[in-house]
């Protein structure tokens, strides 16, 4: 009886072993491929996003991947996990469909920060919203507009909306229209704005300024002179330009004409009165 009370004794020892080194292995297993998964994101992320994003992110990983293999680690002792697991899964859903917006914007802003289609400092045009980007982070992004106020956009919608970001090129064309008289001579006119582009410091020579003849207006020919730009210095040059265009044209005796109308009577038999105020004629 007593070789039998010692000899299950030791089988339910033995097999307590058994399982407490098959759960050390499996959590040391899961402990390695956290510490992998760790090394990967440092290597790969890390260079990408700003500490104050990554930071966080990496906890979340590594010990997510921390807790799935202490669950794994508790199977060989039968514990049933799969109420757990089940219940687990509704947590989830539920906290899922409570927080979808944010959750979006937290994985939108991840995206955005790994893309990085806009950078702090950037002048930009997002749903609608022009000005320069002041704070990115991992819910909204914030943009000053050009009149002063500062505008909050979800991450979500700045990763879903069309971005127009005014400096990630290298130059940026500068367009001017401007009316001259219908005597005016052409071929000097259009001289006359290319030269004032290409004595601009600014003004890339390659590609190099253009003007031409834009259209025939009702009071004038409308001529349009373009260049290209640094695009950190676009808005001072156009406005240069703008600037120092009349008195250019007024150097080279162009005249920029006033909206007008001319009336052209046919019959002239007749005699044409007109009533001035008053009463007299």
């Amino acid at each position: 009886m007593a070789e039998d009370i010692l000899s299950g004794l030791a089988g339910a020892i033995r097999g307590s072993v058994e399982n407490f080194v098959i759960a050390i292995l499996v959590f040391t297993a899961g402990l390695i491929i956290a510490y992998f998964v760790r090394s990967l994101m440092r290597r790969s992320l890390k260079p990408k996003l700003p500490p104050h994003v990554y930071r966080p992110l990496e906890l979340l990983v590594f010990y997510s991947l921390l807790a799935v293999s202490g669950i794994a680690a508790l199977y060989p002792f039968g514990i049933n996990l799969s109420g757990l697991l089940i219940a687990g899964g509704f947590a989830g859903i539920v906290v899922g469909l409570a927080a979808q917006n944010t959750l979006g914007n937290l994985v939108s802003g991840v995206m955005l920060l790994i893309e990085q289609p806009l950078r702090i400092g950037d002048p930009v045009n997002v749903a609608g919203v022009s000005g320069v980007v002041v704070g990115i982070n991992i819910f909204s992004t914030r943009i000053r507009t050009w009149d002063g106020p500062i505008v909050r956009i979800p991450n979500n919608t700045v990763f879903n909306e069309i971005i127009t970001n005014y400096v990630r090129m290298r130059a940026r064309r500068v367009e001017i229209a401007i009316g001259v008289h219908y005597d005016t001579d052409i071929d000097k006119a259009i001289e006359t704005v290319k030269r004032l582009m290409e004595s601009h410091p600014l003004c890339l020579v390659n590609p190099g300024p253009e003007a031409f003849v834009d259209q025939y207006a009702d009071s004038a020919i409308v001529i349009k002179m373009r260049c290209w730009a640094p695009p950190q210095a676009w808005f001072a040059t156009k406005i240069e330009l703008q600037t120092r265009l009349k008195k250019a044209l007024d150097e080279a005796g162009i005249k920029i004409p006033y909206p007008q109308l001319d009336l052209h009577i046919v019959d002239q038999e007749e005699d044409l009165r007109v009533r001035l105020r008053g009463g007299l004629e």
